[in-house]
């Protein structure tokens, strides 16, 4: 079966939209672990739940504002938070073992 060229020019972009989520997730992760590595050098808390929420509420407004599902929005969010908040923990237990 021959797959119309529309087709393979949308998934093209598909593709190279999902390579850029990846490097963004990337980049945003290297951000919060030298957020992490700060927070545990300072003894602060590896939670912020008021950032979070906050950030939660900012990001379902945009969501929407962008036609995008503001509870998918969320969900995701809330995924990425808690693999965030997964490493801060991580790190400050790390920090506390050396200190």
């Amino acid at each position: 079966m021959t797959i119309p060229e529309e087709l393979q020019g949308l998934r093209q972009s598909i593709d190279n939209i999902d390579a850029a989520l990846v490097h963004m997730l990337a980049e945003r992760f290297r951000a919060t672990r030298q957020v992490g590595i700060l927070k545990a050098s300072r003894s602060l808390p590896a939670v912020d739940r008021s950032r979070e929420e906050g950030q939660v509420a900012r990001l379902r407004q945009l969501a929407a504002a962008s036609g995008l599902d503001p509870d998918f929005t969320e969900a995701f969010i809330r995924m990425v938070i808690a693999e965030v908040v997964r490493q801060h923990e991580r790190i400050a237990a790390e920090h506390a073992r050396k200190g």
